[in-house]
Order: structure tokens, then sequence, then C-alpha cells
């Protein structure tokens, strides 16, 4: 696609003369004024801004700062009268790019926007490698010192520098997306795009036209030209997540890209070729839907050239404990709060449950301790009311000890009132039942430890 290039100039012979010259290797806007240059670069996304100094109404000058207040991605390019080099000087001050002075010389012109074209490409180039190496989407990045991750890490090492399509296998929020963004770091692409597509966030007759993209008219409500995500990740990595939730139509025309590298928007019969590495995530049986016919047994085949299976949080045991610390420390810091402290007791029932919602309920477990919880350490009174019921059941039942040796037996007695009154919902009767004592007996040690009565 051509640039867009704004050209904003108040004599009619300038703009034409400039369009007709540059046409072929931009897309052309034209202002007459600075009023409408302001809504112009309000309503499109340009790449180069021309600008006359001398206009009538407002100045180039203020086209300059409106354009890098607005669009600071934009290379400016002021036009002056000879005699004027002192205003244009003040002109790059502000953050034009360059200037050159009337009549314009069209070879330097071009030779300007190429320069200015290449040094902002090198710029967003430093700062996405920036921003990548920030993130914690890096291999080096990924959390975990388990054996079961360690095997993971190794297939990533070992796929990433490939062109292979990989598949990523695992349950809901084992964090399939990051190994998709490592695969991509670890690879000659990693200074193109990742472009990742969820595809059962989008109705199937919203998928397609999203993956593959299409031409103005192509359907009702097409009323304009889309690119798809397949063309945006050129160059680079497109992450397909829950690639089991495509319908048959979608599904053949990603065989058809596997096959030859190409595509065709909808509406067009233009065959697009593109340099894009696949890699598809799901946490269904791909190949149990092959056998029910819900999925193309050949675009599995295709898909399926290397599998990189992410193991459940409860198959990382050693994982968890440096899961949880991270999530307490980053959730307290985004808060401003202090760093929540996890008890002895806390961290061994927390290391033994069993996760089924793996990591993102690992993470969004430390969110919401860090937000709600009343005090800085963390005891397993705080677990019991902040689980739901079936989980609480889960950890009182078969993963908390009734007794932890290292308490005074007074301190057990309290802490066997707080889950058992968690357990029966403040319900006192019920409360003394599951501890075995009378129910005036209970009255009693609450009269003892009133704090922890909050019917």
């Amino acid at each position: 696609m051509k640039p867009n290039l704004l050209i904003v100039d108040d004599e009619e012979h300038t703009r034409e003369g400039l369009e007709l010259a540059l046409e072929d290797k931009f897309e052309i806007f034209l202002a007459s004024s600075a009023e409408e240059a302001f809504n112009a670069l309000e309503a499109e996304k340009f790449e180069v801004v021309l600008t006359d100094l001398r206009m009538s109404g407002e100045s180039g000058m203020s086209v300059i700062d409106f354009t890098i207040r607005h669009a600071p991605e934009a290379i400016c390019i002021m036009m002056t009268a000879y005699g004027e080099v002192d205003i244009a000087v003040e002109a790059m001050k502000r953050g034009a790019f360059d200037f050159l002075s009337k009549p314009v010389n069209l070879e330097r012109l071009e030779l300007l926007i190429r320069r200015g074209l290449n040094e902002r490409t090198l710029k967003q180039e430093n700062k996405d490698l920036h921003q990548r190496l920030d993130k914690t989407y890096s291999f080096d990045g990924i959390l975990g010192k388990s054996t079961a991750l360690e095997k993971v890490l190794e297939q990533v090492q070992l796929v990433g520098p490939s062109k292979a399509t990989v598949l990523v296998t695992g349950e809901t929020g084992t964090g399939k997306e990051l190994i998709a963004q490592a695969i991509h770091q670890n690879s000659d692409r990693s200074r193109g795009p990742f472009v990742p597509v969820h595809c059962a966030a989008l109705p199937s007759n919203l998928l397609e036209s999203e993956i593959f993209g299409h031409e103005k008219g192509a359907f009702t409500g097409a009323v304009e030209k889309r690119v798809g995500r397949f063309e945006s990740a050129d160059k680079g990595t497109l992450f397909l997540d829950e690639i089991g939730e495509i319908d048959s139509s979608t599904q053949v025309k990603l065989l058809r890209f596997l096959e030859s590298k190409s595509i065709e928007r909808l509406g067009s019969a233009k065959t697009i070729d593109l340099d894009v590495r696949l890699v598809c995530a799901t946490n269904r049986d791909l190949r149990g839907m092959t056998e029910k016919g819900e999925f193309r047994e050949d675009l599995f085949y295709r898909m399926n050239v290397v599998t990189v299976h992410l193991p459940p949080l409860r198959e990382r045991g050693d994982d968890i404990s440096l899961l949880l610390h991270h999530f307490l420390k980053h959730f307290a810091q985004e808060n401003g709060f202090d760093i929540p402290l996890l008890s002895p007791d806390a961290m061994s029932i927390l290391e033994k449950y069993s996760w089924p919602g793996n990591v993102r309920e690992l993470r969004n477990f430390c969110e919401n301790l860090v937000v709600l919880k009343r005090g800085l350490e963390v005891t397993p009174y705080d677990l019991d009311i902040r689980f739901s019921s079936n989980d609480t059941k889960e950890i009182n039942s078969s993963k908390m000890p009734l007794e932890v040796p290292h308490l005074s037996v007074q301190e057990n007695e309290k802490r066997l009132l707080r889950n058992a009154l968690v357990q029966s919902g403040g319900n006192r009767t019920r409360a003394a039942e599951l501890m075995g004592i009378s129910r005036r007996t209970l009255h009693r040690k609450l009269e003892k430890w009133p704090e922890l009565d909050h019917k």
C-alpha cells in the first residue's frame, strides 16, 4: 500500500503540480488551508505532511504544531520562500523533519521524503525492540523452573528458528499465547509483527473477513476495503488461538494458505502471496474432532507439523510459589499497596491446590488478594474466604491439615473455629457441629475471640 501524503498549500497550481508529480508513489490528500489540514489529520493517518509556510489564515507552522501533537509518527516537511531560512529552522526545532525552498525541486523533495521515512522506520524498529525486551514475552522472561516447563522451553528453543507451523496445546489459562510469543521472539521474524487472533471471540461470519480481509462491497456492510490479519502479519507471525472453533469455510481457506502461502480477500479473485509463519493453539482434542468429522483431517496434519504441549499448573508444582510471589509483587506495585506476605501454612495450601483455571486463575487470585486483603500477612483463613465454595471445600477437606504442628493449642483452636465458621457460612449451629462442640461452648469461644464472628 502506498504511504499517505498530505499536501497543504493555498495555491491551487502548487497543490495540483505536486499531486501530479507524486501520485505514482503516494496516496495524495490535498488541503488549501491549515483548517482543512487539521480536519484531514484527525480523519486519516499520514506518513508524510508537506506544508507551505505562508498561507491565508493560520500559517504552516500551525500545521507543524498540530501534526506533532496529533500525528507524531508523521514526518513533516516545510516549504518556504527564499530568505525564510530562520523560520524554517524554527519549524525543525518544533519537530519538522526538514525544509526546502520554493520553487520546489522535485528530486530533492523525493529524496527528503525517502530519507524521512527510512529514519522513521528505524526509530520504530528500535522502539519495538526495546518494548519486546521490556515485556515478559521473551524466552528468558517466562516464569518457571519446573522440569515440565523446562521441556516446553527446550522445544521453543529448537522450533523457534525454523519455518515450521506450530500447534500449541494445553488447558485454558496455561499461557499458550505466551509460548507463541516466545516462538516468535526466538525466530528470525522477531523484528516483524506478531498478530494474534482469538477465533472464539468472533462470530463465524466475521472471522473469515477478519483473518483474510475483504474488498469493498464483498458483502452487506462492507463499505470499504479491509486488510486482514494475514496481510498485517506479513514477514512475521500470525497466532490463531482456539483454532478448533473455526468453521468449515475458514478451514478450507486456511488449508489453502498452508499449501500455497497465498490468500484471497473476500470479494476478490486476486491472489496475494505472503511470508507468514502460522502458530495455532487449542484447548480441544483436535484429533478426536477429526475422527468425528468436526475438523478437517488434512488441515489438522498441515497444522500439526510441530506440537508444543503446555502442561497444566498442577503439573508444575515447583513454579507455584515463584508465580505467586511474582504476581503479588506486580499487583501490589501497580496499586501502590504493600506486598502481602504468605504465611508458611498459606503457602503450603496454595502449593497443594489444583488450580483448575491454571496460571490465569492464580493471577486473578493474586490481584484479588492484593486489593481485598486487610493486613499484611496472608493466613489460611484469608484463603478460605477468597476461594469459591467448591474450591474451599477441596482445600479444607483434602489439602489443609486439621492442626498445624508449630502453633499452640489455643492458636490451633482459633484457626479451626475460623474454618468452621467459613464452611458453615456463619451458621453457628452448623459450625458447632463441624467442631464437635455444643452451641453454648461455641458462643463462649466467640465472646473470647469476637474478631472471628462475621455474622
